[in-house]
């Protein structure tokens, strides 16, 4: 006797929630730390709402913040933007074959690859008996949804509390150092780390601490 849609759905559900849980705190941390960020830099609460639903790249967000509150440059963004995120064109590659065959589920299942639920998904055994599209599906949804909420709760918050929030800004460039931090060591040779280093004193010192980012 086959399974309902709802049924096949609810079993996948259940499968892919535990797998999410390490990503949950930290991405509800972060979320409300950008939230949060957003509101003391001048944005009302629908702004990291609407971003965390619409962009979902932790990274590219907490940037966009700086580059909302500057003149706009079209091609700034774009190129900025591009370098921070052209990871994810190799995520989108290395999950064709995964992604293969399961209808309207993997234009949101390409849009929602972010780090984490890349290496979920690329690497899970879909237990037995669960619908291998709904488990992929659940597993980039509960992690968007993290990050989403979290988010929207952080610039709710900070809308309606009043507390120093000093130093708030420093939690992008800890974002970074991290996410630098953890490739290193993902790495057996550096070489990449270490080019990507000395390009970034080079550019601050040739062009100074406001324009370095973009040459780097």
């Amino acid at each position: 006797m086959s399974k309902s849609n709802s049924t096949v759905r609810r079993q996948a559900l259940l499968a892919a929630f535990p797998y999410t849980i390490p990503i949950f705190a930290g991405f509800w941390f972060l979320g409300m730390a950008y939230g949060v960020y957003m509101n003391v830099s001048g944005f009302s609460f629908w702004y990291p709402t609407l971003m965390s639903l619409t962009v979902f790249g932790g990274s590219l967000e907490f940037v966009m913040v700086t580059m909302l509150l500057r003149p706009f440059s079209p091609l700034e963004t774009l190129l900025l933007a591009l370098m921070i995120q052209v990871r994810h064109v190799f995520y989108g590659i290395a999950m064709l074959e995964k992604y293969k065959h399961l209808g309207w589920k993997r234009f949101y299942l390409y849009f929602a690859l972010c780090d984490e639920t890349f290496s979920l998904n690329y690497t899970l055994k879909v237990p037995p008996g669960i619908d291998r599209g709904w488990f992929y599906f659940f597993i980039s949804f509960l992690n968007h949804m993290y990050w989403f909420i979290g988010s929207a709760l952080g610039g709710l918050v900070g809308s309606l509390i009043s507390f120093n929030t000093q130093g708030l800004e420093f939690v992008m460039t800890a974002l970074f150092v991290v996410i630098f931090l953890e490739q290193w060591s993902k790495e057996n040779k550096h070489y990449t780390a270490l080019i990507g280093f000395a390009a970034a004193i080079v550019s601050l010192t040739i062009f100074g601490a406001k324009s370095f980012l973009l040459p780097t």
